[in-house]
């Protein structure tokens, strides 16, 4: 079972890391097909100005002699050959453009399979984790990292389906992929839980809660990011404002989600160690973002903010998230063992 598991993770970070290459590959096709389809827009120009000359000359010639009606009828003929060939110049960029188009998409629709495949390796890889410890397995930091892949991945999906943007999920397989390395590099350990972890139900629904509201927090962070490059990728066509409301809504479904969390982590707290709030660098930590979350929709909704100040907020609150997960590794704490 222990192999198994390794091997699915493993093969998670393979076809997360192929799925990424595909994504980038979509993403500059699509930018290239912009460009070609931009080109003929400026050759048209000169070939439309030699139609007008030819066409003036061929007027000119009628008025200064009867005698030239031959040559006048050769001339006029001379526009309806530049316009078929400008025709034909028109209709090859459009076919490349189709072709190119077409290649896109379906190098687009192999990431996305890939990024299936990978979402259902680390699938398998927890359901063995569990099998193998005879209990939840996200009470590690290897079972939290690969929980946070798997939701991650599904976000990066929904998203992905939801808005039709590609660049979205190049930014979500990119921290899932950090995240799949770090968790090849920290050892499982299927030893039996210490008694502040043998609560089950509230330690299973409040990192389930932590999890899922960091999947979320990673699509607004993508969003936020790429709104900020969107003035310096070239020939990005996608809109600022795609990426605004992709953050926004990321942050919708992250807030609800860490306040649950929180919640339930003070319910788990006081079984645990006898109080609710112990002001323990992970729960201080956890307060914080929400708190930075929290700021972020006001801000929002009532202060009206758009753009750069909003995006900048999403980057800190997923810097906060980012503390929170790993900020035990530097002050240590009740949440040492986790």
């Amino acid at each position: 079972m222990a192999a198994l598991a390794q091997y699915c993770l493993i093969g998670t970070l393979i076809f997360i890391a192929v799925a990424l290459v595909m994504d980038l590959v979509v993403v500059a096709s699509q930018n290239r097909v912009h460009k070609v389809a931009a080109a003929p827009k400026a050759a048209e120009e000169p070939e439309l100005e030699l139609v007008g000359a030819t066409a003036a000359k061929a007027t000119s010639a009628e008025t200064v002699s009867a005698s030239t009606k031959a040559t006048s009828t050769s001339t006029k003929a001379v526009p309806a050959a530049a316009e078929a060939a400008a025709g034909t110049a028109k209709a090859a960029p459009t076919a490349t453009k189709a072709a190119s188009h077409g290649a896109a998409l379906s190098v687009g629709s192999l990431a996305s399979g890939f990024t299936v495949v990978a979402w259902l390796l680390i699938t398998v890889y927890l359901i063995a984790r569990w099998a193998q410890a005879g209990h939840f397995p996200l009470i590690n930091m290897n079972g939290y990292a690969s929980g946070l892949v798997w939701v991650i991945l599904a976000s990066a999906l929904i998203a992905f389906w939801r808005f039709r943007v590609r660049l979205i999920s190049v930014v979500a397989l990119s921290v899932a992929a950090i995240m799949t390395i770090y968790a090849t590099t920290v050892e499982f350990a299927a030893d039996p839980l210490v008694p502040a972890l043998q609560n089950s139900v509230l330690l299973t629904l409040h990192v389930g809660f932590a999890i899922v509201g960091s999947g979320g927090a990673c699509v607004a962070f993508a969003g936020a990011v790429l709104y900020l490059l969107q003035p310096y990728i070239p020939r990005l066509r996608t809109p600022r404002a795609t990426f605004d409301e992709i953050s926004y809504k990321g942050a919708v479904v992250t807030f609800p989600l860490w306040t649950i969390m929180v919640l339930f982590g003070a319910l788990w707290a006081n079984t645990a160690w006898g109080t609710y709030w112990s002001w323990d660098p992970k729960e201080t930590a956890a307060l914080v973002t929400w708190l930075i979350y929290a700021a972020f929709l006001h801000a929002r909704v009532v202060g009206g903010w758009r753009g750069t100040r909003s995006a900048w907020l999403q980057v800190l609150a997923f810097i906060a998230v980012l503390f929170t997960l790993f900020g035990n590794y530097f002050f240590g704490g009740l949440h040492s063992y986790a």
